[in-house]
Parts: structure tokens; C-alpha cells; sequence
């Protein structure tokens, strides 16, 4: 159910998520204050529904014509946020990601409690 106004507001968030540490040890900058590169890749398994039975769900998931155009426009905003650097995968495809994950931190943005305004 996402539209291009929460591909927007995403981005918002996560180009200005303090996420990355300052002088002091503590997750006090975002992406625009360190200059870091953002890698958007599409992951539908991310949206897998596994609260019943041993098979994920993938029903609320958007098909590809309606999430296609979504990526693109999350990293257009990421663009348009000022991130200088918006690296992205190819949608569909199996793709092999190398990346560096400097420590054990996980943030999940939901996109209906951000048009909520939780």
C-alpha cells in the first residue's frame, strides 16, 4: 500500500537517521553530517510474514510493476535529500551484496507509523 509520498518520507528519514557515531562514541550523526553513500536494494524477504506455519508469506508484499517504481523513487529522494552517493541493485535480480557492518545494529522504519506520525 505505499506510495510515492512514503518513498519520500522514507528517505527523509534515513538521510537524516543519526545512525553513525560521533567524537564521543554515541549514534549522533546521520548520513549528510559523515557524507556516507547510501546502497538501496531491494529485498521483498524483508516483508515475509512467518507468524504462522513454516512457510513465509509474501501476500502483503506489492508486486514488482508497483514496488519497481517505489525503489526508484526512494533513491531519487535519497538523491534529493542531498546524499551525494546512491548506489542501487537491480530489482529482481539474485544479486550477491558485499558490505561492511560495523556493529550489530538493526532499525526497522515502518512506513505506516511514519504517515502516522508515530
Amino acid at each position: 500500500a505505499d506510495t510515492l509520498a512514503h518513498a519520500a518520507l522514507m528517505a527523509r528519514k534515513a538521510a537524516h537517521l543519526r545512525v553513525f557515531e560521533d567524537e564521543q562514541g554515541k549514534m549522533n550523526l546521520s548520513a549528510l553530517d559523515t557524507g556516507a553513500g547510501v546502497l538501496v536494494v531491494s529485498q521483498f524477504t524483508l516483508y515475509a510474514d512467518a507468524r504462522k506455519g513454516r512457510r513465509p508469506s509474501f501476500i502483503n508484499a506489492a508486486l514488482p510493476d508497483a514496488a519497481s517504481p517505489l525503489v526508484d523513487a526512494f533513491a531519487n529522494a535519497l538523491k534529493a535529500e542531498g546524499i551525494q552517493r546512491v548506489e542501487t541493485g537491480i530489482f529482481g535480480a539474485n544479486m550477491r551484496v558485499e558490505i561492511f557492518n560495523d556493529g550489530p545494529v538493526t532499525i526497522l522504519l515502518d512506513s505506516d507509523e511514519l504517515m502516522s506520525g508515530n
